[in-house]
């Protein structure tokens, strides 16, 4: 094997793998929020969550890549043990359409694929056009990809070297490292699998040797989500164990199986084609491996369990992102989705810190002091932390959708940590009060009770518009008018202020703890409506 055959089978392979990659970020984009929606209907229903499995990764084909994702959201508690082994069942069985899709051999109809991919992913007007064009292209360079392959190991049948060592490959242990390595190497079973089949083509690797390093190739499908665990919490860490466990025991009982019953004569029977036939038993391996393993999912889980069992002094943390990772920021439409629910989180906190600081103020308590200061710190860790992660999504292969949300989000996880802000001047204002023994009067108090609960029902209007991405025309309105209102309550109570101190109702202290709380109210109120207003296709209310 020269020289020039060499560079062809690199050729080749890098081919098949850049295809296997296209081909999957085409489909996965023209999906968009169907991908999305897929995931979010996975349930503690096992059945459903392994044919979630199996679409997700039919569309992006890559059981490594939909892995990888279960993982990330395991990490984020989005999903638990139990509804990730069910999805990784689904996504082994689901990386099988990639070798049933070489198994049928239309490379000569490859340059065509990739002429009309490229022309209907340039020229298209519509987003989701161009990336089935991109899909399309992908599918032509996988075949292309695999008939470079398969021409570069011509040589091979001439190589007697070769022959003799097929000959004498009849350990199955070494078979299935052999499958294990060149899969933990390349990463991307599918592609390990290609290469299988292009020697399989030209004849040069026997069935029955063929099968065990398709178990192996199983085995080593797992380094990418054990990798992908580095620096997560114990339960993505789990899911990894996991999946190493189930491809294991598959390919134990199948390394059994196959010594024990002529398992690669049956498949010969069923087809001559030997691209087809590998295809098969890469089929046959995973599904019968499921339908044996479902049963005794909970089994896995508390496997894991005990192989990463919890620390005594583990705790939830804080100041960490509970809906974001790296694992899925490279994958659009769930990272958009998991930044929103964080920034739904950073909404919460803050409202939920403004209520807190009111009421003490109003109250005249400082009960909720150190919680609020807390809770501020971490409202500021998510905010300096979201933003990195918007410039990374940002750069990604967006939708317009998304890509005018995540543009949006800049700007309202701004206005999240003014209104915390403010909630922590309230906070201080309430400890001024309370070690000062500073007292309102009754209209004061009654003043500053009403101006909170407006402004509370504007933030919460607010959230809830920019969290669903729905404004609508009434809902415009009331913020609006809500937000008007508070600017008149801040305009009335400081004249009535005013005349309060002109009679001597209240002292100076009071009175400056007045003007400035009535000050952060109408301030929270405007970063409120900001985020309301933040939402896109905003009515026209004037």
């Amino acid at each position: 094997m020269g020289f020039d055959s060499i560079a062809m089978l690199l050729s080749g392979l890098g081919l098949l793998l850049y295809g296997i990659k296209i081909l999957g970020e085409g489909l996965e984009l023209a999906a968009g929020k169907k991908l999305k929606s897929l995931f979010e209907k996975t349930t503690s229903n096992r059945f459903s969550a392994v044919l979630i499995g199996f679409v997700i990764t039919t569309l992006i084909q890559s059981s490594s890549a939909t892995t990888v994702m279960v993982v990330g959201f395991v990490n984020t508690g989005v999903m638990n043990l139990t509804q990730a082994i069910g999805v990784i069942m689904g996504a082994n069985i689901g990386t099988t359409t990639t070798s049933v899709l070489v198994s049928l051999d239309i490379g000569l109809y490859a340059p065509v694929a990739i002429g009309i991919g490229a022309f209907w992913s340039m020229f298209a007007k519509k987003n989701s056009y161009r990336h089935l064009g991109l899909a399309i292209t992908g599918f032509g360079m996988l075949f292309l990809g695999m008939n470079l392959m398969k021409n570069a190991m011509e040589p091979l049948a001439q190589s007697q070297l070769f022959k003799n060592w097929i000959l004498e490959a009849e350990n199955p242990i070494v078979a299935v490292a052999i499958g294990a390595v060149t899969t933990a190497i390349i990463q991307s079973s599918a592609a390990s699998i290609g290469i299988l089949q292009a020697l399989a083509s030209q004849g040069l690797i026997p069935l029955n040797f063929a099968a065990y390093i398709i178990y192996g190739q199983n085995i080593g499908t797992c380094v990418t989500a054990l990798i992908s665990t580095i620096g997560t919490k114990k339960n993505s860490k789990r899911t990894a164990v996991m999946h190493i466990l189930f491809n294991v025991f598959g390919a134990v009982f199948f390394i059994a199986f196959s010594r024990l019953v002529p398992f690669t004569d049956w498949i010969e029977h069923i087809s001559d084609n030997k691209m087809m036939q590998l295809s098969l038993i890469h089929i046959i391996f995973n599904v019968v491996s499921t339908v044996i393993m479902f049963p005794f999912a909970k089994l896995l889980v508390r496997l894991a369990e005990i192989i990463i069992p919890d620390k005594k002094d583990e705790s939830e943390n804080d100041f960490s992102m509970h809906y974001v990772d790296n694992l899925m920021v490279n994958t659009p439409p769930f990272a958009v989705a998991q930044v929103a629910k964080e920034v739904h989180r950073m909404a919460l906190l803050a409202r939920n810190n403004f209520v807190l600081a009111a009421n003490d103020l109003l109250s005249n308590s400082v009960e909720h002091f150190d919680e609020i200061q807390h809770t501020e710190d971490v409202i500021n860790y998510l905010n300096h932390n979201i933003t990195p992660i918007l410039v990374k999504i940002n750069a990604l292969d967006l939708s317009y959708h998304d890509a005018k949300y995540i543009g949006r989000v800049f700007h309202v996880i701004n206005d999240i940590e003014r209104i915390g802000d403010h909630a922590q001047n309230l906070s201080e204002a309430a400890q001024s009060r309370n070690e000062e023994s500073i007292e309102f009067s009754d209209e004061g108090s009654a003043e500053l009770k009403s101006m909170f609960e407006t402004t509370l029902e504007l933030i919460d209007e607010a959230v809830e518009s920019f969290t669903n991405q729905e404004l609508t025309y009434e809902k415009a309105k009331k913020i609006n008018a809500l937000e008007a209102f508070v600017d008149k309550m801040e305009e009335d109570y400081r004249q009535s202020h005013i005349e309060r101190l002109n009679k001597h109702i209240c002292g100076t202290k009071s009175g400056m703890l007045f003007i400035n709380t009535i000050t952060d109210f109408e301030r929270v109120a405007d970063h409120a409506t900001n985020i309301a207003w933040a939402v896109s296709h905003k009515p026209d209310i004037n």
